[in-house]
């Protein structure tokens, strides 16, 4: 079964428009929890646009005594510290997620938009991926399905992948999206041939999640902005329920 992992930035981004907790992260979290979300994801930058370092401290609290929870904290690994931001690598070092997705984005991105190139990476991110890993955290690396950098990730010792799937999103409904799909389908079978897991996420929603899923070995999925927008009508509890429900079916 593919588990269901709630990206909570637009909660914060919301929070952060007014003075106060209005609404909560941590509220919002206990809410997926109760009704049958499998973990949490965040994913703090320098900017602090939507969460902050507070806000990853208190998820920590929460859901690290919950055994059948799971704590996802993603970022770039090579973020500095700014004002009280601590660096992403010293926020994770600090809370110690269940798992830690590295991803290679920056502040001049709206969103993440595209998987690590090991080529030139790689060599930087091998000790990274080390380091958290003998912390006990699960390492992920946010790849393109890209047979050759998959590879790259195998070699240096990451535990997962997390497919890129904004393309394959964005073609849904058009002619294009079998062509994507299959190039997803192929690239998870890579990653599970080379011993890693894989996960997957970007723009997945109701609509093309459930063919998305039914890539064999497909671990995890990753819902933020849609799971948002679908909240938005049919209430949060109600949107955990029917990713759930999706996902349990396949």
């Amino acid at each position: 079964m593919t588990a269901l992992s709630i990206n909570l930035n637009k909660v914060s981004l919301l929070r952060n428009s007014r003075e106060g907790n209005y609404p909560s992260v941590l509220h919002h979290a206990q809410l997926c929890i109760d009704n049958g979300a499998d973990g949490i994801t965040v994913h703090p930058r320098p900017d602090q646009r939507h969460i902050r370092p507070s806000d990853v401290r208190e998820l920590a609290a929460l859901l690290q005594p919950l055994a059948n929870l799971e704590f996802n904290v993603e970022g770039n690994p090579f973020a500095p510290a700014v004002s009280d931001y601590p660096g992403f690598l010293s926020l994770v070092e600090q809370t110690k997620p269940d798992q830690c997705t590295l991803v290679p984005d920056n502040d001049s991105q709206l969103t993440s938009d595209h998987g690590f190139n090991l080529r030139h990476s790689g060599e930087a991110l091998e000790p990274i991926i080390k380091r958290l890993k003998d912390q006990g955290m699960r390492v992920s690396l946010f790849m393109d399905p890209d047979p050759e950098q998959i590879e790259l990730a195998a070699q240096i010792g990451t535990d997962r992948i997390e497919l890129y799937t904004g393309p394959y999103a964005e073609a849904w409904g058009s002619d294009r999206a079998d062509s994507f799909f299959q190039q997803h389908k192929k690239a998870a079978e890579l990653a599970t041939s080379l011993g890693m897991g894989v996960n997957a996420g970007h723009d997945l929603n109701l609509h093309n999640l459930a063919k998305f899923a039914s890539i064999p070995g497909l671990l995890e999925v990753s819902i933020g902005h849609a799971f948002i927008v679908d909240s938005l009508t049919m209430g949060m509890a109600s949107t955990v329920q029917a990713y759930k429900k999706l996902l349990n079916q396949l």
